[in-house]
């Protein structure tokens, strides 16, 4: 996933799939899911991939993604304490159907756990329930 090509295009055009244009009396995060869907995957911010995400959209392409963020940003996050983010509450939450299709994926976070010491006690439960969930091998 680290190839730029990849980045440099839209999940649209990863998916080969173009979504028709939501309604006008859709909500703001329909609208937005279907705007973020149009861009390139590489210059989606940390928000916008927690947002696509938190919906089940573009997991494929879009959870190596996160990880790459998570990796580079928790270790600086474990030396200032308290550990709050939204990122990671999307990427601990999604169903252990993702995590048994994509152990690697799976291991990287529990490894990035494992940096991470104070957790918020609003994500210390989902990191709780995502471990439970990893089969033992991981």
């Amino acid at each position: 996933m680290s190839c730029p090509a990849f980045r440099e295009r839209s999940l649209e055009e990863l998916e080969g799939e173009r979504w028709p244009d939501p309604s006008a009396d859709a909500t703001g995060l329909v609208k937005a899911v279907h705007r973020l869907r149009r861009r390139p995957i590489g210059s989606l911010a940390a928000h916008e991939l927690r947002r696509l995400i938190g919906q089940n959209v573009g997991l494929q392409w879009l959870l190596p993604l996160a990880i790459e963020i998570l990796r580079e940003t928790a270790p600086e996050e474990a030396e200032g304490g308290f550990y709050d983010d939204d990122l990671l509450s999307a990427v601990l939450t999604r169903g252990p159907e993702v995590w048994a299709a994509a152990p690697e994926m799976a291991r990287e976070v529990k490894k990035i756990l494992a940096t991470l010491q104070d957790l918020s006690p609003y994500i210390q439960p989902e990191a709780e329930e995502f471990l439970r969930s990893l089969p033992g091998d991981l």
